[in-house]
């Protein structure tokens, strides 16, 4: 609006003459040039739109994501690494969380019933530990006894990993030895680790009838026809175990050779020396078995197992499976956790076919 016979273009404002604020400049020659450098840095695609009630952007605005831009390609040039911008700077502690939640082990938010999320073989057709009822399982004469050849200089080391403890054998060559009973071939040992529980009423992860023991033994061999044990996951044949059950009555002076050694690994991530040691010095007198095709009990779950399961259990004390609960699932400088439970339920037998080597 103008008022009457005024020259210069304003408003009526309470019966005064207010004069409008005059039109900007128009852009100098040199402003263009120096817009045009912003728009080949920061091109107009990267420029969110405006919208009719959002202010548009100062020059300020414009320049501030080149002089970013500006020190990522200055740091490229001296060689060093690149800024860190603010976002994928910040911890993410979210997602921390979740990863180290999601970590497999006994505890109620990553036990057994969680480990299908990250490990889809857990809910394979072929998963072990299973129920045996003897009721259901049939003589096969057609399986052979078995035997092992072990050499107790195999034996190197013995390692608490915070989910079991471990002993660990040179498997370079054919040096410790399984052979017969359900077996295509040879098969070399590996490793052996435990499984047990809280208390002596519990803790194996097969069970026989309903019983359940305190502990359950695993010697883990890899069949070398498939030259690496990582290639013997893969396959069905590719690993057998022989798995021993643990009960309570006399001490076995032979199992505390073992129970010793544990000093030394109290904790999570602890390795020692262990050498010299043959485990067959374990296995009960009676060799009867049963044997049916399965997976490993822990993730990934592989199922590339063979077992054999001895029918006659070990015998050890109440005060060695004591022995055995000392050991820790913390590491040192961590607040001390038991290392007990570390076994899995029965899984579905499904149309598998456990066969007895014994009538």
């Amino acid at each position: 609006m103008e008022g009457p016979g005024a020259t210069t273009p304003g408003r009526a404002q309470g019966g005064a003459w207010v004069p409008l604020r005059p039109p900007p400049p128009p852009v100098t020659s040199t402003a263009v040039p120096l817009l045009e450098f912003i728009g080949f840095l920061y091109p107009a695609s990267q420029i969110p739109p405006q919208s009719s009630l959002a202010p548009r952007p100062t020059l300020a605005d414009l320049i501030r994501p080149c002089s970013v831009r500006g020190s990522y390609i200055k740091a490229r040039a001296r060689g060093d690494s690149a800024p860190r911008r603010g976002r994928e700077s910040r911890s993410r502690p979210g997602r921390r969380k979740a990863t180290m939640a999601k970590e497999w082990g006994y505890a109620s938010h990553n036990g057994p019933d969680h480990w299908h999320e990250l490990f889809p073989n857990a809910k394979g057709e072929n998963q072990s530990p299973v129920e045996l009822h003897t009721k259901d399982i049939r003589h096969d004469p057609s399986l052979q006894p078995w035997s092992v050849s072990y050499d107790g200089g195999s034996a190197k080391t013995i390692l608490n990993n915070g989910k079991t403890c471990r002993v660990v054998f040179d498997d370079t060559y054919d040096r410790s030895m399984l052979r017969g009973g359900p077996l295509p071939g040879p098969y070399r040992l590996r490793q052996f680790h435990l499984h047990w529980g809280s208390s002596d009423d519990h803790g194996s992860e097969h069970t026989v009838d309903g019983v359940k023991y305190a502990a359950e033994l695993h010697l883990v061999h890899w069949n070398p026809k498939y030259n690496t044990f990582k290639e013997a996951l893969k396959q069905r044949d590719g690993i057998a175990v022989i798995g021993i059950f643990l009960k309570i009555g006399r001490e076995n002076g032979e199992f505390q050779i073992f129970l010793d050694a544990l000093d030394k690994i109290k904790t999570k991530g602890k390795e020692a020396p262990f050498t010299k040691f043959d485990p067959s010095c374990l296995f009960p007198a009676c060799r009867d078995y049963w044997t049916y095709q399965g997976s490993f009990t822990t993730p990934p779950c592989e199922e590339c197992i063979v077992w054999l399961l001895l029918k006659e259990p070990m015998t050890v004390s109440s005060d060695q499976m004591a022995k055995l609960r000392s050991l820790l699932s913390s590491a040192e400088n961590e607040p001390p956790v038991p290392l007990v439970s570390n076994w899995r339920p029965p899984q579905p037998i499904n149309n598998r076919v456990v066969r007895a080597s014994f009538k």
